[in-house]
């Protein structure tokens, strides 16, 4: 190869390396760890099984009990400031507390167990995609990355006496108990139950892990809090004190237990590392992940591999222009969305079965995913997947089929194998028919129609989907008082909006699928939504059971997500223009177009709108569906993204709902938006950059470029096709340019 040759390629690859490397610094994973966000700026790879987190949320001798001072199903908080370890396997934006456990943690001197004292303070945070660094007022820097399954914290110690801890009891679970086993000097392994996400009390599930430390230590031991046998003390969770156990040499349980790890006369500087390995399956599948992912303990290769994993991802978006804090908002947005659903089959292939004691085994070269938050989700994050990645989308996909295969439902709050039955509707349906009328296909739409015909047509009695299917369908919609799932109270507007949504992308497919009667059967189904509709008011109100409407009614009641009769967590202006599927026809039934815009006009004029609430986050979106008005929604848009979306802790609004909120921000400063489940289009909107480039699958690459912040027009390879593009054509264009 001759020299001109080998330096072309070189430049080449160091332009490229260069390049990637731009996106991961742009990512600043401390936003959303405030204002409720209840993100983590933990170490984390793309979809990874294995997230390990700093904890701030636990109490010092001061405050015996801080369990977050914003917002508690998260294991860290950017005002909190009292470190009491790493948790391995957590959640990303959920409004439940769980996971969040496995606490590991260094300290310094003698052997201290109590968290309320061996917890510190801390400065200096560092954290970027697969990395997080802070440094301990004990002196101590600790460290943490992961792979996909396994984590690897290095902890640098200021010399004399130090501990490693590992804390079974506490956590951010609701559900208690442990057990862990002395293996060797170095290594131990156990289970933690896990579970009871928002509160279903069956929704439980095993942890497995192995955890090694790189130097033998000193000397290692459990323990155990003894609780005293008093009245007082019989519901006091911090009541009892700490028995140390460093003879005994079985396994232990119980539910506030722990392992240590004590050495003596470290040398200043001196690293000692901790490797912890998880699996869903078995401690054997766990020592297998830990085995197969990392060889010794090499941090700066783990480092490394994460960091590159996060680069291939990262990149698939290149972006030029615009402010350093868009492009950390933009970046960060993209890594949050790649978060969640996560890996949930072990390196052998095994992974729990759906609502069941069976093993299941993934076929080589797919994937099993967990984490479905699809009431969340089904509006834009799995239309990113499609657009970006749609091999994980098809394993996505192909993994709820197997669910419904294992258990004879579809997911709508999926974890670890375990229905939480959070929130509502019936969405699963939304996301795969959304993902095959876009054109990904290569999985078993024929059992994914059976399923969606069981939850749409099973009666109410027997339907674990739609407890309220029963007056859903003889009525056309769901009386309040009729069904009221848990503390949320009756949600019954709620319910049947998500129902219409979902019988319309059922319906979509149906057509897709040759099936015209149950297409139009689903169709008219769809339209239930006018039965809500309220002339007087101009918003959805509630029905009761002889029709009449709901007496008093304030449609602002439930702005502040408290308990309002027929909407879950939100007000009627929250949920009124969720019905993305019939926006013309809504029009005409609130008397047209100028009516229809003014309606919406007035959501935002008057502080109606809440950036933090899914059902109301297409709304920006809904003034391009009339000619004339798509202005409004780049104005919205815009608006929406300046005021809510910052690079800081308090930087998206409200829960990120496993990367929904991030989805939204990804896709509104692209300029592109998928706005109906079931409808394969994007609505276009003025992007935020002046310029992106898109590599879509296959290598081809869309440009999306804007001349000016007052660019008004959008053409699509050069032609004007107005403000709405297809996913298919979407594909195949080259550029789209706003002048």
């Amino acid at each position: 190869m001759g020299k001109s040759l080998r330096f072309w390629l070189s430049s080449i690859c160091l332009h490229a390396v260069l390049l990637v490397h731009a996106q991961t610094e742009w990512v600043n994973p401390f936003i959303g760890t405030s204002n409720f966000g209840a993100c983590n700026p933990g170490a984390v790879t793309p979809n990874g099984m294995m997230s390990v987190s700093p904890f701030n949320v636990m109490g010092s001798q001061l405050n015996t009990w801080d369990k977050d001072s914003r917002w508690w199903s998260t294991p860290y908080v950017a005002e909190n400031s009292f470190f009491t370890g790493f948790t391995h396997v957590n959640l990303s934006g959920v409004g439940c507390p769980e996971l969040g456990s496995l606490l590991t943690m260094p300290t310094t001197g003698p052997l201290q167990v109590d968290y309320h004292i061996y917890g510190s303070e801390y400065r200096n945070e560092v954290a970027h995609p697969g990395y997080y660094s802070v440094e301990l007022l004990s002196g101590i820097q600790a460290e943490a990355t992961a792979t996909t399954r396994t984590s690897l914290e290095r902890y640098t110690f200021p010399g004399g006496e130090g501990n490693i801890l590992l804390n079974l009891g506490e956590g951010l679970t609701n559900e208690s108990g442990a057990t862990v086993r002395k293996v060797s000097d170095t290594e131990i392994e156990g289970v933690k139950l896990m579970g009871t996400f928002c509160y279903n009390r069956n929704a439980v599930f095993p942890l497995y892990f192995v955890m090694r430390v790189s130097k033998a230590p000193a000397a290692a031991g459990y323990w155990k809090k003894q609780r005293p046998m008093t009245a007082e003390a019989a519901w006091d969770a911090d009541a009892g004190k700490y028995k140390i156990y460093a003879r005994y040499t079985r396994e232990m349980s119980g539910d506030d237990i722990g392992y240590w790890f004590h050495y003596e006369g470290l040398k200043p500087g001196e690293q000692v590392q901790v490797q912890m390995g998880v699996s869903f399956v078995s401690i054997a599948n766990a020592r297998e992940n830990l085995n197969a992912e990392q060889q010794g303990f090499d941090f700066a290769a783990v480092q490394k591999q994460a960091e590159d994993a996060w680069n291939q991802h990262l990149s698939r978006i290149r972006i030029d222009g615009g402010t350093p804090d868009q492009r950390t908002i933009f970046y960060t947005a993209l890594y949050h969305a790649l978060i969640h659903p996560n890996v949930l089959n072990d390196v052998n292939g095994e992974y729990p079965l759906m609502e069941s004691e069976g093993i299941g085994r993934v076929e080589p070269g797919h994937t099993r995913y967990t984490v479905y938050s699809l009431w969340d989700t089904y509006r834009n994050l799995h239309q990113l997947m499609t657009l970006l990645w749609p091999e994980k989308q098809t394993d996505m996909v192909r993994s709820m089929i197997d669910q419904y295969r294992e258990w004879g439902w579809m997911p709508k709050w999926e974890l670890y194998g375990r229905e939480t039955w959070t929130m509502e509707g019936d969405p699963a349906i939304c996301v795969i028919a959304d993902t095959w009328l876009r054109g990904l296909q290569d999985f078993d739409i024929e059992t994914a129609y059976e399923a969606f015909l069981k939850s749409a047509d099973t009666p109410g009695a027997q339907n674990l989907m739609r407890p309220d299917n029963d007056p859903y369908v003889q009525l056309g919609y769901i009386p309040l008082n009729y069904f009221n799932a848990d503390f949320s109270g009756d949600n019954s507007v709620s319910h049947a909006l998500e129902y219409y949504v979902a019988d319309y992308a059922l319906s979509k497919l149906a057509a897709n699928l040759g099936r015209k009667e149950d297409a139009q059967r689903f169709y008219q189904r769809s339209l239930g939504y006018k039965e809500y509709w309220s002339k007087a008011d101009k918003c959805l109100r509630p029905r009761l059971k002889d029709g009449s409407f709901l007496t008093p009614f304030n449609p602002e009641d439930g702005a502040d997500f408290s308990n309002a009769p027929g909407f879950h967590e939100g007000s009627a202006w929250n949920y009124t223009f969720a019905v993305p599927h019939d926006v013309l026809g809504y029009a005409k039934l609130q008397g047209g177009t100028k009516a229809f815009v003014n309606n919406l006009q007035h959501v935002f004029d008057e502080g109606l709108y809440d950036p933090a609430n899914e059902p109301d986050i297409i709304y920006a979106y809904l003034f391009s569906r009339f000619k004339g008005y798509e202005p409004r929604t780049w104005v919205a848009v815009e608006k929406i993204l300046s005021t809510h979306y910052k690079n800081a802790p308090d930087g998206i609004p409200g829960n990120d709902d496993t990367g929904t909120m991030s989805a939204w921000a990804v896709f509104s400063m692209l300029g592109i938006y998928p706005d109906c489940p079931g409808e394969p289009d994007f609505t276009l909107t003025r992007p935020t950059f002046p310029k992106a480039v898109v590599t879509l699958p296959g290598g081809k690459e869309l440009t999306i470029t804007k001349a000016s912040a007052q660019a008004k027009k959008a053409q699509v390879d050069g032609k004007n096709k107005g403000y709405r593009v297809s996913h298919q054509d979407l594909m195949e264009t080259r550029n789209i340019a706003w002048r």
